[in-house]
């Protein structure tokens, strides 16, 4: 898992003047951010997500709960308690 972690981070690094490499919990902080109910909120948010990013360095577990919540996170649901846990928002 660490070999994969270093690879992808290696892949990031070359590629980062091409294209934006995002770690899963950024990713998953701006997917949340799109569920704002209006642009000023998903500007603050957005910007919010990237202090937080530069504050915080999640770790690799971190990183592999955040990838498992992408997908499972929907906007629609979040107001359940379902939508919370699928968010990571709610244990």
């Amino acid at each position: 898992m660490r070999r994969f972690l270093l690879t992808a981070a290696v892949l990031c690094a070359s590629l980062s003047g091409l294209t934006a490499c995002k770690s899963s919990c950024r990713e998953l902080s701006e997917k949340l951010c799109e569920c704002a109910l209006n642009s000023v909120e998903k500007q603050a948010c957005q910007q919010r997500a990237a202090d937080e990013e530069g504050r915080v360095e999640p770790t690799a577990e971190d990183e592999v709960a955040c990838e498992a919540k992408l997908e499972s996170c929907d906007c629609r649901a979040i107001e359940t308690e379902e939508g919370k846990k699928a968010c990571g928002l709610a244990r």
